[in-house]
């Protein structure tokens, strides 16, 4: 790609210089922000504006001579019709790892610079294992070179902090901190570092809008364990009155320019109690543990300790996440009914147009928020990209018969949604029909299991693949994550995939979603949200078994159904499925809609 103003090739000449101005040889840019989330706020796309790659995942490295964008296979198109390859090579980070193209393009000796506010301490020891080969040098930077250079950058957002009600949180603040300081009190730490903006929200029932689709504040927080007390870093202006009412004492709300001093102050306080501060290797931005440890504390590698009793559901939390998700199914079946009646018309729909009319259906609800991600409407071919994201270049029309795969999800102000719908436009054929059937059965597998408490997650993505394995298939993504309430609708913990090693607990929500992708013919994926709960115990054990109770209630699409390929149980399963749908919303809908779902919801 050539860009005609030569923008990128000016950026890179920037930086460079100043590279040169603070002696080092390379720097390292990831797409990330100083809370390492998912989503990164405008005035932290570094990597998008050096480069013109917006992709989530990736990496550019510059030295003085060369510089590389790395981005995985899912951007592989994309990265090269955005970035100037004039300016920048690009590479595939699976195969080619950061340390290993710096090694193989510098010099033994080499200084190459990296900004700790982005990288994780896991990320810097792979990093210096990966250069020490290569005698190359990683150095932290005071500040980051490019925001000397980035002219009219972004400002920080600053919304407003408001209160999420208790009574959809099910326990307070107060309750929480005492819940979360135990647990760091037990690995005997004095206090634990907190950066993930999501198990800040979760902890103090405080929601925002700095980001898009994950209503959270950026900031950090450092919860000491005894007595339970929090620093919160983040402009009290920002706080509306009724959050900090229901805080309380136990929080101290401090500005973030006092974050480095307050550091040094828990590190000195960690060193006299000869007890370590608690901080997440995996998810914390290295420079933590630089300034904890040069100012002598001893720095313990933990997880962070919101993430699990965040993913732990109250019963407040279930039966808010079942009240949404039933008025966000409300918006999916008003919306498949249009899509159906507006079938003949198919060749003028695209896929953006399709996932703007869904939007307009969900915006019908009061409670409606934003989408919990940005929707994937992948039509034929794009439904075999498993993160496909329509834009004014790919976009394409409905043109029968294809399957549309749209994956799409809601911020409520009492819930989150994520649900999938494979559907045809016109007849897909064979092929298709046996395919969407098979992932069904996987789809069943998971929804009708019944097994111990304490089961890693694993274990359950195996019954769902055992249908596609029967029939050499398989998909190359896990078969579920977990999802918060009101919070990022990809949540650490649980998570049902070949790497689930964390043991499922009544009250995790997680997402049923396994699928099947033909290259260049179509996506099939079909996407409910479950949660774990109890259903009896191990008669020789008394360990609680549990079932999975679904709560997305919007039907599956029995035309693409072979039904010889369903066994008794599953026709059973899905008739209940159809039935509890029906039942949910026979008496809000007009009656033209009411008739679609009866018959799209009729036993078979």
């Amino acid at each position: 790609m050539k860009h005609k103003d030569q923008i990128y090739l000016q950026r890179l000449a920037l930086l460079r210089g100043e590279l040169e101005r603070r002696g080092v040889d390379g720097f390292i840019i990831p797409r990330a922000d100083q809370y390492m989330g998912e989503e990164v706020p405008a005035c932290s796309g570094r990597l998008a504006w050096l480069t013109g790659f917006t992709g989530s995942a990736g990496a550019a490295v510059v030295l003085p001579e060369r510089a590389v964008v790395l981005t995985d296979g899912r951007y592989s198109i994309q990265v090269r019709q955005q970035v100037d390859e004039q300016a920048f090579s690009v590479g595939d980070i699976t195969k080619l790892a950061v340390a290993d193209w710096l090694s193989a393009n510098v010099k033994t000796g080499a200084v190459v610079g990296f900004d700790p506010f982005l990288h994780t301490p896991a990320q810097i020891e792979a990093l210096q294992e990966g250069l020490a080969s290569a005698g190359v040098e990683l150095r932290p930077l005071v500040d980051n070179p490019m925001d000397a250079i980035w002219e009219n950058r972004p400002h920080p957002p600053m919304e407003g902090v408001q209160a999420w009600p208790e009574r959809y949180a099910g326990r307070s603040a107060a309750e929480k901190l005492g819940l979360v300081a135990r647990s760091v009190s037990e690995k005997g730490a004095i206090a634990a570092v907190i950066t993930l903006p999501d198990s800040i929200a979760w902890l103090l029932n405080a929601r925002s809008q700095d980001v898009e689709h994950t209503p959270v504040a950026l900031s950090y927080a450092i919860l000491r364990a005894d007595p339970a007390r929090l620093d919160w870093f983040i402009d009290p202006e920002r706080l509306e009155d009724d959050l900090l009412l229901k805080l309380g004492h136990d929080v101290r709300v401090i500005g973030p320019h006092a974050l480095e001093h307050e550091i040094g102050v828990l590190a000195r306080e960690a060193k006299d109690a000869g007890r370590p501060v608690l901080l997440d290797f995996k998810r914390s931005p290295e420079w933590f543990r630089m300034k904890l440890k040069a100012s002598g504390a001893a720095v313990s590698d933990a997880p962070d300790p919101c993430i699990e009793p965040k993913a732990i559901k109250t019963l407040a939390e279930q039966e808010a996440m079942t009240q949404c998700h039933l008025r966000d199914g409300l918006a999916l079946v008003r919306f498949l009914y249009w899509l159906d009646e507006t079938g003949h018309q198919a060749a003028s729909l695209t896929e953006v147009t399709v996932a703007g009319k869904l939007e307009e259906f969900r915006c019908r609800d009061p409670l409606y928020r934003g989408p919990s991600f940005p929707t994937i409407s992948g039509y034929g071919p794009h439904g075999a990209i498993v993160h496909y994201r329509a834009t004014e270049q790919s976009n394409i029309r409905l043109k029968p018969p294809g399957l549309l795969l749209l994956d799409s999800g809601g911020q409520y102000e009492d819930g989150t949604t994520d649900v999938t719908r494979t559907i045809p436009i016109g007849d897909p054929g064979i092929a298709a029909r046996e395919h969407f059937t098979l992932v069904l059965k996987a789809h069943i597998a998971v929804a009708m299991a019944v097994f111990p408490e304490g089961t890693p997650g694993a274990q359950i993505d195996a019954l769902a693949r055992r249908p596609l394995w029967e029939h050499d298939l398989d998909y190359a993504h896990g078969t579920g994550h977990g999802v918060g309430c009101y919070l990022s609708v990809h949540e650490e913990s649980a998570s049902l995939s070949p790497r689930g090693s964390v043991k499922i607990r009544a009250g995790h929500i997680l997402s049923n979603e396994p699928g099947f992708y033909l290259e260049d013919e179509y996506g099939i994926r079909i996407e409910n949200l479950v949660l774990a709960e109890k259903t009896g115990s191990v008669s020789s054990t008394g360990v609680a078994m549990l079932r999975f109770r679904t709560l997305t209630t919007v039907p599956i699409d029995h035309r693409l159904i072979l039904l010889p390929l369903l066994n008794i149980e599953e026709r059973k399963w899905l008739n209940a499925y159809h039935h509890d749908v029906w039942q949910s919303y026979r008496e809000r809908l007009d009656y033209p809609e009411a008739e679609w779902l009866r018959t799209m919801t009729s036993p078979l």
